[in-house]
């Protein structure tokens, strides 16, 4: 069953993009993502767990935690 889980990622250009590219299209269970470097977001579809999609980003180095809801660029309201 799939999910769509919101990343705040401190990402600063696209060389951070491309780690966070290149780390989730190596993660199983990811099925497509969209990355924002301005709003510093990222979304994934996924089948696996929110927590494993976070582990997954933090290994770039970047600070990463889920997006909360209310903050802009949030879908939920």
């Amino acid at each position: 069953m799939s999910q769509t889980v919101e990343l705040k990622v401190a990402m600063s250009c696209q060389g951070c993009v491309g780690a966070v590219k290149r780390v989730l299209g190596k993660t199983e269970g990811v099925e497509s993502f969209d990355i924002d470097l301005e709003s510093q977001k990222v979304t994934v579809k996924t089948n696996i767990p929110p927590e494993t999609v976070l582990q997954a980003v933090s290994k770039t180095g970047k600070a990463t935690s889920f997006w909360e809801a209310g903050e802009p660029g949030s879908k939920s309201t």
